[in-house]
């Protein structure tokens, strides 16, 4: 049985309205040990040799990553790396003569993952829920919604771009509040904030300020 819990997200359009999702109650992770015993017990082979699979799958894994490829894995996934600037390199400039940056500058920021259907459906089939005990989360109201654009912009003063993980540090905000605001923010003309990237590698920069007769 999985427990899930309601969380509730800040009225950014001060509708009045309270709003709340659904979202798991994450108890702990799996280990790959417990991952091993439970697929040696239906399948005839032993957890150690399992294990071992299992962590040479991962090795294999990244350096066909290095080479720049994605991983499907039929019924699981698919696993795709990501590029990410260093946190002191200023983004590279578009423009004619503009700053660029070189491969000494650019890392792996992470690996993402995009389950496959049969994944969903399995879970979906074997899931059943009830609701935690707990009361749903709300984010923090330590800061008014203008108080938290002026932190987003300060971190950008000292930053080349803000990610919604640390935005929802900055102010307290769980991760659908956190990455709503962000957007309508980047939607805002005069909130001096923009929109770089797409899906997984979007990330919020500071807006340029083009004067007049440029």
């Amino acid at each position: 049985m999985a427990r899930y819990i309601m969380e509730e997200m800040p009225d950014l359009q001060k509708t009045g309205k309270r709003i709340t999702y659904p979202r798991f109650a994450r108890i702990d992770n799996a280990s790959l040990k417990e991952l091993a015993q439970r697929v040696g017990d239906v399948s005839g082979f032993s957890a150690g040799d399992i294990e071992g699979v299992l962590l040479q799958t991962g090795i294999e894994m990244a350096r066909l990553m290095a080479e720049g490829r994605s991983v499907k894995i039929d019924g699981i996934g698919t696993f795709t790396p990501s590029l990410t600037l260093g946190r002191d390199k200023e983004r590279e400039d578009a423009e004619e003569g503009g700053t660029h940056r070189n491969a000494q500058s650019i890392f792996i920021g992470g690996v993402n993952f995009r389950a496959d259907r049969t994944m969903i459906r399995n879970i979906s089939e074997r899931c059943r829920l009830e609701r935690a005990p707990w009361k749903r989360q709300r984010s923090s109201e330590k800061f008014t919604p203008e108080q938290r654009l002026a932190l987003a912009i300060k971190y950008l003063d000292e930053n080349p771009f803000l990610t919604v993980w640390e935005y929802r540090k900055l102010t307290g905000l769980l991760q659908t509040a956190a990455t709503n605001e962000l957007r309508q923010w980047g939607h805002q003309p005069d909130s001096g904030i923009e929109i770089a990237g797409r899906g997984v590698h979007r990330v919020y920069i500071k807006k340029k300020i083009v004067e007049e007769g440029q």
